[in-house]
Formats: structure tokens, sequence, C-alpha cells
């Protein structure tokens, strides 16, 4: 799944950043539908949701804002991490989540029955699943908030060993107790998005990885 990219020509970085960020429009998209339903979303997002509330911004804006923080501390204190496709997550993610908000309306659902919530939700989950495997299949670059667990266990590695998914678990849990102070919405949405995304992912890999190379065959 993971290739060299060391050797890519201007033509194949090009190819492959406009994958990821295909990936990444179908990804947030799945978002804006985890946030419309109101059942609660990814515990990243439980945290930007939270933050902005406080600070009194958009979600995406606030998702911009921490992202941007988060890579300049990546390209201060660390090497390798930050690939352009990093800077593009940084930079497009949160004003993504704003105009699908727009398009949709924030209060789309607010008198539906719980019944079409759950299949927003669901439907959420699917589409963020085919997206981040479109932007995985990319091996362009990931986002910096999800390179903070690939780091600190890289860290932690040099001294002690850890586990990945230990150092992910506690990241996860670490946004989503201060989203929750902060105001963001815990609830089965989150939950779906831990159990089910993942295996949807692993799933819509091999499908994107085929619409891809169809597409750009370079790749």
């Amino acid at each position: 799944m993971l290739q060299d990219t060391s050797k890519r020509t201007a033509i194949q970085w090009a190819e492959g950043l406009l994958t990821l960020f295909i990936g990444l429009v179908i990804a947030h998209l799945g978002v804006t539908l985890f946030l419309i339903a109101e059942l609660g979303s990814d515990t990243f997002t439980i945290f930007i949701q939270g933050l902005a509330k406080t600070c009194g911004i958009s979600i995406g804006t606030c998702h911009v804002i921490i992202l941007i923080l988060l890579m300049v501390l990546m390209l201060i204190f660390t090497k390798g991490y930050v690939k352009p496709g990093t800077v593009i997550c940084a930079f497009c993610g949160g004003w993504i989540i704003d105009f699908f908000l727009f398009l949709f309306g924030e209060d789309v659902l607010a008198s539906s029955s719980m019944g079409v919530r759950f299949v927003v939700m669901f439907l959420g989950c699917v589409v963020l699943s085919f997206g981040m495997s479109i932007v995985i299949q990319s091996n362009s670059g990931t986002g910096p908030n999800d390179l903070v667990a690939i780091i600190l266990t890289d860290t932690i590695n040099k001294r002690h060993k850890v586990q990945f998914k230990w150092v992910r678990i506690t990241c996860d849990l670490i946004f989503t107790v201060t989203g929750l102070f902060m105001g963001g919405i815990f609830g089965i949405g989150t939950l779906t998005a831990a159990l089910v995304t993942g295996p949807l992912v692993q799933r819509f890999l091999p499908v994107s990885k085929r619409i891809i190379q169809r597409c750009f065959p370079s790749l």
C-alpha cells in the first residue's frame, strides 16, 4: 500500500496530490454528514467541534487553524513527516467542511426523526471511509492530526517499546475528553466511527486502488 515517493516525477506528484484532494473532499463530506446528524462524530472532530464552540468560530476555521499549528510544530521539531499532501490537508480540510455545512445547512436535520439521523450518520461513515481510502492510496501525505500518534510512537520507541494502537487510543481519548468539556458531541456516531471506519477503509482500499490506477496509471 505504501510506496517510496522519493523518485516521483512532477507529473506523478501532481496526479498524486489531485487524487489526495479528491479523497479529502469525499472524506470531509462524510465528516459533514456526521456533524449534521448530531449523533456524535470521530474523536478529532469532537475536539474541533468543542473548540469552535468555545472560541465562537466555525468548525472549518477552527480545523484549519489547529492543523496549521500542528504542521508548523512538526516542521520545527521533526523531520520527514510532513509531505506536500500534509499541507493540502492542513489548509483545505476545514474549508471543505464549512462549504458542505453551508450547502446543506447545519440544522437541516433539526426536525428529522432518529431513524433519518441514523441513516445519515451511517452514510457519513461509509463516505468518510471511502474518502480516507483514496487519500491513503494517493501516498502523498496525511493530515497533521493523524501524524500526531505516528510521531509520538516513533519518539517513545527510541527509549521504550510501545505499539502504535495504544498511542492512537490515548490520543483519541485526549481529543474526545477535551472536546466534550468544550461542548463537542459524543454519541453513537462516535462509537460507529471507532468500530466501523477501520474495517470499511480496509474494504475500500483495493477498490480505490483500481479506480486510481485506471485514472492515473503512472501512480
